[in-house]
Order: structure tokens, then sequence, then C-alpha cells
């Protein structure tokens, strides 16, 4: 039997299609599982491709990643992990001069820096974070975590290189409306599919209007060995490159929160605290382990991705069994040329219309647990701390120093936090005495 009761160890979600711990029956698992891999595959290989890594090396590191972050979370989390864009700027830099040795250097450091919160927190508990992170504060961080890369959905959706094109942006358009429009007219596995049906549908469109290059797909081998840059194999670590050490490693407590984010999306969907089962300690640790292994590999630091969570919050299955299936078929098309080149021409486009979607369903769950948590915005603290948090957040006001860049969604997120500590319930200017019961019970409250 089921419980309803979300602290119950036999507790279902009764608004989940498959919910964390159920396997999808075999005849739609692949389907499942590839919808996954397809939604957060252009992310993955754009970030190699940006610092000169090959991308099926990311691709072989996200899987693997994935894999290990589930088992040291118990399989209690359908968290996907792969390539992290914060690193983007020092690792170009050292791609440069030192090379990948450098990277994977503080690729490791950033694993570290992980490792040791992971140990902290797991010392003092987890129970701080309902006092820093309450609804008023998390619900516009979730906001911000979708709006703060609508832009890239957008730039997918319009840009043909450095120039507009009406055709992308048709087609952006198209992808979208198939997607929104099969979401909501089919039924049973059709309708949990829907965004894997409307990649395939604008993917068709755009080979149609001639904007897909299968040049590449011809000319890859079917079997080619992922461009592993093995520590202590392909290369001897010759000497402590302090630099990249000290670049890196700042950057993590930006990815940390970010990952804080995205496990507060993915308890209000699975109507669960995976801060206290399995822990924080246990998800940090295990972001943290996937960007060692990832160094040792030779690809880059590995973090967890929005666009899967977009996925489950559209068609609520949020099964860690499917998540493991996207895992392994990422591994697998590491190692299968024509696969991984096939994927890689899925065109910008498509890909933004498709984030239209994932990205706007993050925000909206943002908006969903103000409302289901009956935020009242007639109290002044709770609108200057969802105020701060969503321009700061959606603007990108990031921290710079030097070479180190503290993200929007970081600055906002520890703004808001700050607000939420040493704001008072109450403006001295709300006159709360014309509501004597309100006054009362809170009193009480407190």
């Amino acid at each position: 039997m089921f419980s309803l009761d979300p602290n119950s160890k036999d507790y279902r979600n009764p608004d989940a299609v498959l919910d964390v711990y159920e396997k999808p029956p075999l005849s739609t698992w692949a389907f499942l599982s590839l919808q996954h891999l397809f939604s957060m595959f252009g992310a993955t290989v754009l970030v190699p491709l940006l610092v000169g890594l090959d991308p099926s090396i990311a691709l072989f590191s996200s899987g693997v990643g994935t894999i290990i972050h589930i088992l040291i979370t118990h399989r209690k989390i359908p968290a996907y992990m792969s390539s992290s864009f914060s690193f983007i700027v020092p690792m170009v830099a050292l791609m440069k001069t030192v090379g990948y040795a450098g990277v994977a250097q503080g690729t490791i450091a950033v694993g570290c820096v992980y490792l040791i919160v992971s140990l902290i927190v797991g010392f003092v508990g987890s129970d701080w974070i309902d006092k820093a992170l309450p609804p008023i504060v998390v619900g516009p961080i979730v906001i911000v975590i979708g709006m703060s890369v609508a832009g890239s959905a957008a730039n997918n959706a319009m840009m043909n290189g450095s120039h507009y094109d009406l055709k992308y942006f048709g087609i952006a358009m198209f992808t979208l409306f198939l997607t929104v429009l099969l979401n909501m007219y089919l039924r049973g596995f059709w309708s949990n599919i829907a965004i894997l049906l409307g990649i395939v549908g604008g993917y068709i469109l755009s080979v149609a209007l001639g904007i897909v290059d299968f040049s590449k797909v011809i000319s890859t081998p079917w079997l080619k060995l992922p461009a592993f840059d093995l520590m202590f194999i392909n290369y001897m670590p010759k000497q402590i490159y302090w630099g990249a050490i000290l670049s890196f490693a700042p950057i993590a407590f930006v990815t940390m929160a970010e990952h804080l984010g995205h496990i507060m999306v993915l308890d209000e969907l699975t109507h669960r605290d995976f801060f206290k089962d399995p822990g924080l300690h246990k998800t940090l640790a295990g972001d943290g382990t996937a960007s060692i292994v990832a160094a040792f590999l030779g690809g880059p630091p590995i973090t967890s991705y929005g666009e899967n969570i977009g996925v489950m919050a559209v068609n609520k299955i949020f099964s860690v069994y499917v998540v493991i299936g996207a895992a392994v078929f990422a591994a697998l098309f590491g190692f299968v040329g024509k696969l991984s080149a096939l994927i890689q021409t899925v065109p910008g486009p498509v890909i933004g219309g498709i984030s239209f979607v994932l990205f706007g369903v993050i925000s909206s769950s943002g908006l969903r647990i103000l409302v289901d948590n009956k935020v009242d915005f007639n109290e002044k603290r709770n609108l200057m701390i969802a105020s701060v948090i969503l321009v700061i957040g959606i603007g990108n006001a990031y921290l710079q120093i030097g070479t180190f860049q503290f993200t929007g969604v970081g600055v906002a997120t520890v703004v808001g936090i700050i607000l939420n500590l040493i704001l008072p319930k109450y403006a001295l200017s709300e006159n709360w005495d014309d509501d004597k019961d309100k006054w009362e019970k809170d009193k009480q409250k407190k």
C-alpha cells in the first residue's frame, strides 16, 4: 500500500505519472530516456566546443557522472549531471596556456570544495535550510533559475551565427507549438514523450528547409573511442597549477548555489525533501565526485541540469530509472560516432523552441511554490525579498573580482537569504492593530 504522507517511506506522489522509485515498462523506457538525452545534449556538447575539448568525452563524462551521483544519493534523486557553463572563461584561458592538465587540476579542486562542504553539512546537519530558505526565498529563486537562461533559449531561436534569421525563428515557433499541442492533445505514452516528438518534428522541418548539415555524420565512423585524456595514462602531472586551482575553486560556490536551486525545484515537483533524505551532504558529495571523475577522464566540470528538470515538470515522470537510462545512452553514444554526430546536427532553433517550454515550466514551478504556500505580498517584507531576488537574478547582476565571476543566480540567492535573515516580520509602517487576530496569531507563532 502506498502512503499519502510525504514523510512516510511508502509515500507515492499522487501527481506523478511515474514516481521516483518506479520503473517504466521496457517498451517505453528507451523513449523516455532518449527524451532526456535530447533535451540536455545541446548544452552538454556546447561547453567542450567552446573551450576546445572533444564533445564525445563530455557526453561520456555526463553519463558516468550522473550514475555516480545517483548511486551516492541512494537512487533517491532524479538529477542529471553534465557540463557546467560556469567554468568556461578559466577553461578557455587554461587550454590556450597549460592545456588540459591545468583544467583537470582545477576541476579536481572544484570536486574537493564540494566534498569539504558536504562533510561540514553532514556534521552540522541541514536544519538551517528551512530557516535560510523559506518559500518567499525559494519561490523567486526557482523563477530566476528558469528566467536566467531565457536569453539563451531566445538566442538559439532567433540567431543564425551573428545575425537574426526569420527561418530559424519560424522553426523555433513550430517546435514550440508542436510540443505544446502534442502535450495537450495526446494521451498516455505519447503525451509523456511530447518533448521528444516536438524535437523530432522540429528536426524534420529543419531538414526540409535545408539547415541541417549531414557531412560530419557521413565522415564520422560508426565506432569511435571518446577522446579520453586520462591522468597518469595519457599524461603525467608535472606540476601543481595553482592558478588553475585558485580560479576554479571559488566558482564551485556559484554552481553550489545553482545546485541548491535545482534541489528546491525537485523537492517541489516530487513533493519530497531531498535536503533531509538522502541529505544535502549526499547531493553535494555526488556532484563533487562526478566532477573529480570527469577530470581523470578528460572532461569538463559537471553540475546538475535544469533542462532535465524541465522535462520532468512537463511529463510528471520522476523515475530515477529513466534518468539512469539517459545516462547509459549518453555514455554509449560517446562510443557510437555516427549517432553522436547525428545528435550534434540538431539545430539551434529546435533547441530554442523546446527550451521555451522547459525553462518556462521551471519558472512556473517557482510561482506554484508562492501560491501553494499562500505568500502574502501585501506584507512589505515579502515584497522586498521577492523583488530584489527577481531583478538581480533575471538581470544577471553578477559579481566579478578579477577572473572570478559569481553569477546573477548565485548573487540573487545569497542576497535573498541575507534579506530573509535580517528583515523583521513587519515593517514599522505596517499598522497591524487594525487586524488584531492576525497580530495575535503571529505572536503565537513566534
